[in-house]
């Protein structure tokens, strides 16, 4: 399946590649590889909330940003919480990137063997093959919670809208 006209990458319309998820529906199972290049899938995080952050390359001002930003809030949240950060990025530059900038709280992962996740979730850019920013909020019985999916890629998420998601839950 095929979405257009939801996001652009500056001022570029993009496709997305996967089905439009919402609000309510059950979290689709992925498999992504952690900097150690281990698979993991929506079964490591169980019994967990889960705010899964999704950026098209950490080496990127934004991303930077929006990493960063969860990363510090991460720090604030309970055990019961994985913060998870899903981008195209190779897992080795994932580690690097995530030792130089002290990326110690949120879970830096790496879509790019498969793009399991973009696919499965809906945010796979088919014309650049990078993830779409966005954010999701999933509750411990792996139901989406909140979805926001941002419609100039070159822009932050609305962080509080997330977080508000969030503590709701809780």
């Amino acid at each position: 399946m095929e979405r257009k006209g939801i996001t652009t990458m500056k001022g570029n319309p993009m496709t997305l590649v996967g089905p439009e998820l919402k609000a309510g529906d059950k979290a689709p199972d992925f498999t992504v590889l952690d900097q150690a290049m281990a698979p993991k899938s929506l079964k490591d995080f169980e019994g967990k909330f889960k705010v899964i952050s999704v950026t098209p390359s950490l080496d990127t001002p934004v991303c930077d940003l929006q990493i960063h930003w969860f990363n510090e809030d991460a720090a604030n949240q309970p055990a019961d919480v994985a913060v998870l950060n899903i981008s195209m990025d190779l897992p080795f530059a994932i580690k690097r990137f995530c030792a130089t900038g002290g990326i110690d709280r949120a879970e830096a992962l790496s879509d790019h063997r498969d793009a399991s996740f973009g696919t499965n979730w809906g945010v796979l850019m088919k014309e650049l093959r990078l993830l779409a920013r966005s954010i999701f909020v999933v509750d411990r019985e792996n139901v989406i919670r909140y979805v926001q999916i941002v419609p100039e890629q070159t822009t932050e998420p609305d962080y509080e809208a997330a977080l508000n998601a969030l503590k709701s839950l809780m």
